[in-house]
């Protein structure tokens, strides 16, 4: 499933990838008997809720990696194959990624910035290989501490490399395939979500599109669009479509926006979000929205959304992306 040629190839050219039976003696005079045979289901990836048939999911951890998302860095490589991506927002209104990655192999995906002091707060629950390319003291030394194996340029060997085609710090990658090499646990991870069942219709009122408020002027402000034809949320800036480096426009299947508290960190390279709590929550799959509250009793506990009657929101089996958002939702269509 890996995509190593094309995307590589396209992100230098973009920034510069049993028999049984009887002995033959005595021929049975009783029929033949057909023993139905049991066919295991293959597993579920923990971080989609899909079926794997390659079995990659159950034997690998959680690939979390920062990528900037500066228009100094876009087109970005392999966000869209990522399980879960967090939007997050960082200084003066400027976003940035926290992608998981487990299900699927993907290379390159980059580029890769900071850790910043909101991340050891989202991988947590998942735990796995943090890839970051430094950062702040304090902030680094809050990843270490997070149970999971933080690697950065320094320490990453061959999962990480420049390229010459774009300026540092736009210009660092990595290859998955060596970031899981190095270990990583849980294996698998746990869940984030909880998923409706296999055919089952996601519940909410109809909706075409939505825009995300996230930024104050605006500019990293990301709109989403209902494609009936793939089922999934086409993203852009405006009407910019949001595409890879090698031209695929990133489209989850679901898109929740968990509105969070943001207050300056002394010491820090920005603004911290509070995700340990309860807000507003927003729901976005099939072409529907629930709104509910997000709750989130400790670090160690993903969040868990909840409908106005205290029910269960449960997300359609695909990828998502969260938009950690300051502000709300402007619904359209």
């Amino acid at each position: 499933m890996r995509r190593t040629g094309v995307v590589v190839a396209a992100v230098l050219a973009v920034v510069g990838a049993a028999a049984c039976g009887g002995n033959g003696k005595h021929a049975s005079r009783r029929s033949s008997a057909v023993t139905p045979t049991t066919v295991a289901a293959p597993p579920v990836a923990p971080l989609t809720g899909l079926p794997d048939p390659t079995g990659a999911s159950a034997h690998r951890a959680a690939l979390d990696v920062k990528v900037e998302n500066t228009p100094q860095a876009r087109p970005q490589a392999g966000l869209d194959r990522a399980d879960v991506v967090y939007d997050e927002v960082v200084d003066g209104g400027i976003t940035r990624f926290l992608a998981i990655f487990q299900s699927t192999d993907t290379d390159p995906v980059g580029p890769i910035r900071s850790v910043r002091p909101i991340d050891p707060s989202l991988v947590w629950p998942v735990g796995g290989i943090f890839a970051y390319s430094g950062g702040v003291a304090s902030e680094v030394a809050a990843i270490r501490a997070a149970p999971v194996l933080a690697l950065d340029e320094d320490g990453a060997g061959p999962a990480m490399f420049r390229v010459s085609s774009r300026p540092a710090p736009h210009n660092l990658y990595g290859h998955p395939d060596k970031f899981w090499a190095r270990g990583g646990t849980p294996i698998p991870p746990p869940a984030l979500f909880q998923y409706l069942a296999p055919g089952a219709a996601f519940a909410g009122q109809p909706v075409a599109s939505f825009t995300v408020d996230e930024s104050p002027d605006r500019s990293y402000d990301p709109t989403y669009t209902w494609d009936v034809a793939s089922g999934s949320w086409k993203r852009a800036y405006g009407s910019k479509p949001f595409v890879m480096a090698d031209g695929v426009q990133v489209a989850p299947a679901n898109v929740v926006v968990q509105q969070i508290a943001y207050t300056p960190a002394a010491g820090a390279s920005g603004a911290t979000g509070q995700t340990v709590g309860q807000g507003p929550v927003w729901v976005f799959s099939g072409g529907k929205v629930a709104q509910g509250q997000w709750v989130r009793s400790s670090l160690a506990q993903p969040a868990h959304f909840v409908d106005a009657s205290g029910n269960p929101i449960l997300l359609a089996p695909g990828r998502t992306w969260v938009e950690l958002a300051a502000g709300g939702v402007t619904l359209g269509g």
